[in-house]
């Protein structure tokens, strides 16, 4: 069994600027909403738990209505956190040599 989690960003409807990412767990289906991304890491950590902590893979998907400046400061705010956890586990999150 793999363990995927799929992360889809979308906008808050009627909102221009307000973002969320469903993350689902394709093993069981449940869905936890997250409005910024501590709240996303924190429920990952909580999903991968039940699975001792083994992700195989993360899906990311952009809903189409979520404009390039909002992905923008998303990826930024992504990369930034990247970096305090590499800082923090003293060691990459991503794999280079893949």
């Amino acid at each position: 069994m793999s363990v995927i989690f799929e992360s889809t960003i979308k906008m808050v409807e009627g909102s221009g600027e307000d973002w969320y990412i469903e993350l689902k767990d394709t093993v069981d289906d449940r869905v936890e909403i997250c409005k910024d991304l501590a709240e996303y890491s924190k429920k990952v950590e909580e999903l991968g738990s039940d699975y001792g902590g083994n992700i195989d893979e993360v899906r990311w998907i952009k809903n189409d209505s979520v404009p390039l400046p909002i992905m923008d400061a998303i990826r930024f705010e992504m990369s930034k956190l990247q970096r305090e956890i590499e800082v923090e586990t003293g060691k990459p999150l991503i794999d280079k040599e893949s």
